[in-house]
């Protein structure tokens, strides 16, 4: 395709109709779920991948339109041993400046002693996730939003629903420490294909981490099976959305001083 168009233009408001899209859908799941309320500190979990570069650039652009403010700080975990590249470091560091976020990067080792050698998928979030809530206690900040979209959404749901005999999934606002900190997860209305476009048609500096088990665990190998249900019904996802009650999933709306 052509050369990428500058993310600054979004950032100085030559917003194009698809993308304006994009963000008031962000803050629609963010308005349905009371997910970011007036003076909430927000840490976005910065994995450098097209999601949660996205996710940054919705949070900070529509900030600039509402009449309460909120504060967005972003955390990278960098694992030692899968570092990521120096110069893709300054040109995210360069992103979420622009964005007016400032980004913390952590170091990290993705194989801690405590998981005595053993790896998968579920003990890499675990690890990831730790790190997360320990920054966040740190900053007093009660809210980490996460970059998980409509098709992750969809896929859990898949996974929970024929590997372990359960019908649940990630929620838009999920509880911890007995109400201390709450994951958010503002795209969970958003399709990957609107990530994925912007990162195709903007210069945002996307970065895939290294994952061993990127391409042969069981959310990958589920993609194209929904895929393949939404060519028999376009909208296959946005029904595995809606057929989840997430009613309980509406942080309290906050008292005024």
């Amino acid at each position: 395709m052509s050369e990428k168009l500058p993310y600054q233009s979004i950032i100085d408001g030559d917003i194009p109709p698809w993308v304006m899209r994009f963000i008031k859908g962000v803050g629609k799941a963010i308005n349905r779920y009371r997910m970011i309320q007036k003076d909430d500190e927000v840490v976005i979990a910065a994995s450098g991948g097209k999601d949660s570069l996205a996710l940054a650039l919705a949070l900070s652009v529509r900030r600039k339109w509402l009449p309460v403010s909120y504060t967005l700080k972003a955390v990278m975990i960098d694992w030692i041993e899968h570092p990521i590249p120096a110069e893709y470091k300054e040109k995210l560091r360069s992103y979420f400046s622009a964005l007016g976020i400032e980004l913390i990067i952590f170091e990290e080792h993705q194989f801690p002693e405590s998981f005595n050698g053993d790896f998968n998928c579920y003990l890499c979030a675990r690890n990831r996730r730790r790190i997360l809530f320990q920054y966040a206690d740190r900053e007093n900040a009660s809210l980490i939003a996460m970059g998980h979209h409509l098709d992750d959404l969809a896929e859990t749901t898949l996974m929970n629903l024929c590997f372990r005999a359960s019908f649940s999934t990630m929620l838009p606002v999920q509880e911890f420490f007995n109400g201390k900190m709450h994951i958010i997860r503002p795209l969970i209305e958003t399709r990957e294909s609107v990530t994925r476009r912007l990162a195709e048609c903007y210069d945002i500096p996307v970065v895939k981490p290294v994952c061993p088990y990127d391409q042969t665990n069981v959310r990958a190998r589920l993609k194209p099976v929904i895929s393949e249900l939404s060519h028999i019904d376009k909208l296959t996802r946005e029904h595995i959305y809606n057929a989840h009650d997430f009613s309980s999933s509406v942080l309290p709306e906050k008292q005024d001083d």
